[in-house]
């Protein structure tokens, strides 16, 4: 049979796993990285149930599983510490038939880069796209090294994506959502304390454990585009969340200067008008950024990077089957960057009485049931893949 070559550009977590997915129905794939290594942001990542049996398809399911933090029961609490709601992973994982499980970014990476060839990914070249082909001929990407044709071309470069301006140069791209996020990763602090995730006045907390030990922290404010604080984000973070509840006030303690990551966040509310054009499928970030007030960034990537290999894999013409991709994809991924936003809002509401509203809801939900807190996921966490999303075939 013919080997057919794919280019993949970008080497984030949808970007690999498309590689990796690909590679198994038979495709010749190269990923070009514009960065000069893979070593991702420090941060964790929360992969859902439907991520997981995405993962399965190309046999990494299990192998994540295993590496996975165990989450075990925490909840939602308010600043001075009581809960709103505690959350039962049993009763999550029977719902949607699986764990929600934590891991670092890094530990994902290498799992996805090992099951690559090394030769397949090209650190430290930029990528650009000139033609995105059709039904007749390729699609062709320009590197410092020369251009390259590719019956296929996956754009996996992120929020700010070049090949998304390129196909689509009327569109108005992200837009700001309002708030930022920190991020840290610390070695766990000696008193212990469940997972949790803690909401206060336009403001939001996390602190979830790490399978090696340490801490993964995120934290989240209302902010102008662009902010940043003059004597460091760690003093930022003590101003904003230093007198909240245990373990806050100890993990920004052991926080480094330098530890804290700092990002505005963007979202791509106006929807694309398809996820394809030609022979170049766009993919994660780059299709539907969404806010992380759902937890569902990386876990759409890595769906999008299975069905997208589904429909190539199936014996149409590769326009075809972006054309099903998109189909696929595009009304799922619009969906959940709109409730994620409408997430963001209700989680970074100001106004006290609007806030104490929020938390008696809150209260009252998870007192008649911990399946009405778990059913604002339904239609999510339980999305599983295409059938056939396995067979290991191209055309």
């Amino acid at each position: 049979m013919e080997q057919h070559r794919a280019v993949v550009v970008g080497a984030g977590i949808g970007g690999l796993t498309a590689a990796v997915a690909l590679r198994q129905r038979g495709w010749d794939v190269t990923v070009l990285e514009r960065a000069p290594g893979l070593a991702p942001v420090g941060a964790g990542i929360a992969l859902a149930p439907n991520a997981l049996r995405a993962l399965d398809v190309i046999g990494l399911g299990d192998p994540v599983r295993d590496l996975a933090a165990w989450q075990g029961d925490g909840g939602m609490r308010r600043p001075d510490g009581r809960w709103l709601c505690r959350t039962d992973a049993t009763a999550a994982a029977a719902r949607f038939g699986g764990p929600l499980v934590l891991l670092h970014r890094a530990t994902l990476v290498d799992l996805l880069t090992s099951a690559l060839p090394a030769a397949a990914v090209r650190t430290a070249t930029p990528a650009r796209l000139d033609d995105a082909g059709d039904a007749r001929r390729p699609a062709r990407v320009s590197t410092p090294d020369g251009a390259i044709e590719a019956e296929l071309v996956v754009a996996a470069d992120g929020l700010r994506s070049t090949v998304r301006t390129a196909l689509f140069p009327g569109h108005p791209g992200p837009r700001y959502s309002g708030f930022t996020t920190w991020r840290t990763v610390i070695p766990a602090p000696e008193r212990p304390f469940a997972p949790h995730e803690t909401w206060g006045p336009a403001r939001l907390w996390g602190s979830q454990p790490l399978k090696d030990g340490r801490v993964y922290a995120y934290a989240m404010a209302a902010a102008p585009a662009g902010a940043r604080a003059a004597d460091g984000e760690k003093a930022e973070l003590t101003r904003l969340f230093g007198d909240w509840h245990h373990p806050v006030p100890a993990i920004l303690e052991a926080a480094g200067e330098t530890g804290v990551l700092r990002h505005d966040v963007h979202h791509l509310i106006d929807p694309l008008p398809a996820f394809h054009r030609g022979r170049v499928a766009l993919l994660g970030d780059a299709a539907h950024a969404m806010q992380p007030t759902l937890g569902q960034g990386g876990n759409q990537a890595v769906e999008d990077a299975i069905v997208l290999a589904h429909h190539t894999g199936r014996g149409l013409p590769v326009p075809a089957a972006l054309t099903e991709y998109t189909a696929d994809r595009l009304p799922r991924t619009t969906a959940l960057v709109r409730k994620a936003a409408r997430t963001g809002r209700l989680a970074l509401l100001s106004a006290r009485p609007a806030v104490a509203l929020r938390d008696t809801a809150v209260t009252t939900l998870s007192r008649l049931g911990p399946g009405l807190i778990l059913r604002g996921f339904d239609g999510i966490a339980d999305w599983r893949p295409p059938v056939g999303a396995a067979a290991p075939r191209v055309s």
